[in-house]
């Protein structure tokens, strides 16, 4: 109280009520945050409890939530015609944490996306999700959708981008999120995906590089590569590299590739240590699938190091995460083993939502914390862990990126 009394704080006669010169206010979905407009900044406990708060239950009857032009939510009450910026559920906020939380215990591994990104606002940004009609995917699509971003989800299969389109409008009419197609097994697809994109004049802040394939017969890509190295690795990078006069236009941007732990039990180079060519796009006599993709996986965390050495001096940066072991989702839908062992594992994981929490929490120390890791490409597990010797800034790397 000696701390409350010296900062002013103890002039109010509840312990709820805020000191002059503060308003209470409401995110999209549900937060409460404290505005400061003598110091003209913004929190999320109270000022006085230190306490977080959510609302509960849905809006009165006749009332609705809109954004104004400056991404600000106000509330329409359609019956009294009238408006506001005051929450008419603010009366019947819950506390979110009883006692304020250290950085280390305010995520787990049961928080979802949404309440990663909770009061954060994304618009007027522009992000790009390739694969993501389904999975981890849509999930991140819809995530950064559901907080203002204009969202365009890269996908092969229209008629399911479309699907997965709709049912981000069902659950916010107002949510910029468009389709468009994207084969990463066709480099011309690639190209002319990067042509309509750029036909649209848009600016491109977050590109998140998701889609991948597993567990795959060998086959040969039209472009006579293994289909496994070109859709996990070869597409991104070539699409990377025709929107990277974009993402250097847009800065501060971000590049977030979606690698996998797998890529520690596997190399690329031959025994006297020099890159062997002849492991990345394999032949069908030296081919297994699980080979094939952790060779695709150590390729992207490669790509990624050194896209964010060549880029970040523009105001790029790049950085690779693990999304999450054994999760349960399509990615294995290529083989019925797979299947199998995916679905028997399935009651021990976790929600796709919580999943996706994990994703958007390790994607966000690229995405947003910029002041937090100046210019440090890092490869971003559930909690940041050391980056594996193996994919360490390297001269395989470059190669690599040169070779792509």
């Amino acid at each position: 109280m000696a701390a409350l009394r010296y900062a002013g704080l103890d002039d109010t006669d509840s312990e709820d009520e805020l000191p002059p010169g503060w308003e209470e206010r409401t995110t999209k979905d549900g937060w409460v945050y404290y505005a400061n407009h003598t110091e003209e900044k913004t929190q999320w406990e109270h000022p006085k409890t230190g306490k977080r708060k959510r609302v509960a239950g849905d809006l009165p009857y006749g009332w609705e939530q809109e954004t104004d032009e400056n991404g600000q939510v106000f509330f329409v009450d359609h019956i009294n015609k009238r408006t506001t910026y005051l929450d008419p559920r603010l009366a019947f906020t819950v506390d979110d944490n009883p006692t304020k939380p250290t950085t280390r215990q305010r995520y787990d591994g049961s928080t979802t996306a949404m309440e990663i990104l909770q009061g954060r606002d994304f618009t007027g940004k522009v992000v790009l999700v390739t694969g993501a009609n389904s999975g981890i995917g849509f999930e991140t699509a819809k995530s950064f959708a559901l907080h203002g971003a204009h969202v365009i989800l890269a996908c092969r299969n229209m008629s399911r981008a479309s699907e997965a389109v709709s049912r981000i409008l069902e659950e916010w009419h107002k949510a910029k999120v468009e389709a468009m197609t994207l084969d990463l097994a066709v480099l011309r697809s690639v190209q002319h995906f990067a042509e309509a994109f750029k036909a649209k004049n848009v600016p491109l802040h977050i590109l998140v590089c998701n889609a991948g394939t597993f567990a795959l017969p060998w086959s040969l890509t039209k472009d006579g590569l293994e289909t496994t190295f070109q859709v996990n690795h070869l597409g991104h990078f070539y699409l990377v590299q025709l929107l990277q006069d974009v993402l250097c236009r847009s800065a501060p941007a971000r590049v977030i590739v979606v690698s996998s732990e797998s890529h520690r039990f596997t190399d690329i180079n031959d025994s006297s240590g020099k890159l062997d060519l002849s492991r990345l796009s394999l032949s069908s006599s030296d081919y297994w699938a699980m080979l094939a993709y952790n060779r695709s996986k150590l390729c992207n965390i490669l790509f990624s190091n050194e896209l964010h050495r060549l880029l970040s001096p523009r105001g790029v940066t790049s950085n690779a995460l693990h999304p999450g072991n054994m999760m349960f989702s399509a990615i294995h839908r290529n083989s019925w083993v797979y299947k199998l062992l995916f679905t028997l594992a399935r009651p021990f994981t976790k929600s796709m939502q919580c999943r996706i929490g994990d994703r958007i929490r390790t994607s966000n120390h690229g995405v947003l914390l910029q002041k937090v890791l100046p210019g440090e490409a890092q490869i971003l597990y559930h909690v940041l862990r050391k980056i594996d010797s193996k994919a360490k800034q390297s001269p395989e790397g470059q190669l690599i990126f040169i070779i792509s």
